[in-house]
């Protein structure tokens, strides 16, 4: 897959999963971030890190739910975590992939 259509992919995903979960989208970039995989405001708007392409679409599931639970649940508290339980499984074994992908990075 090349990077137009994964960037292409990966948008439509995050529409998907924000009418899944009621969240309006008011902006969607995706772009190099240096210490994160994500992050959102309040004002609907949403970044994410250009790094996640290159990564499995359950990793991006992950990432996506993620941020879009934040737009009703700010913290990562026992509401957010049994959310993403509901809509992932266990999201806590995607947790550790995308760490794991973190260390890998950082040896390479």
């Amino acid at each position: 897959m090349q990077v137009p259509n994964q960037k292409r992919d990966f948008k439509a995903r995050v529409y998907l999963w924000a009418e899944k979960l009621d969240v309006e989208v008011v902006w969607l970039g995706v772009r190099p971030m240096r210490n994160k995989w994500a992050s959102c405001s309040t004002n609907g708007h949403l970044n994410f890190n250009t790094e996640l392409l290159n990564l499995d679409p359950e990793l991006w599931d992950y990432v996506i739910v993620h941020e879009l639970l934040h737009f009703s649940v700010p913290n990562h508290g026992k509401l957010w975590k049994s959310l993403m339980r509901a809509h992932l499984g266990n999201y806590e074994r995607v947790a550790d992939q995308l760490r794991f992908a973190i260390e890998v990075k950082k040896i390479t």
